[in-house]
């Protein structure tokens, strides 16, 4: 195995892990910017007020995207041990 494959496979994971916290963070990030600008602007400083809508939204954006995400895994997972035989010869 040389480098190079090392480096691609590496590549690739970390590109797979990015793609998939960025689908969790991503929203979470939209929503707790859109109810800190609503705090601001009504000057309401409740902490359930900004922590209740990100944990929702993290937990319907699972729901709907985890089967996505874990074919994407699962692919990921696949392909790396269809090539088992060719990465070690």
């Amino acid at each position: 195995m040389t480098p190079e494959t090392v480096i691609d496979i590496l590549r690739e994971a970390l590109w797979l892990i990015v793609m998939l916290a960025s689908v969790i963070i991503g929203p979470g990030l939209v929503i707790g910017l859109v109810v800190s600008t609503f705090q601001a602007a009504t000057q309401i400083n409740e902490q359930t007020l900004s922590f209740l809508p990100r944990l929702l939204i993290t937990l319907i954006v699972i729901i709907v995207w985890g089967p996505w995400m874990l074919t994407q895994l699962l692919d990921h997972a696949n392909r790396l041990f269809a090539n088992i035989p060719y990465l070690i010869g």
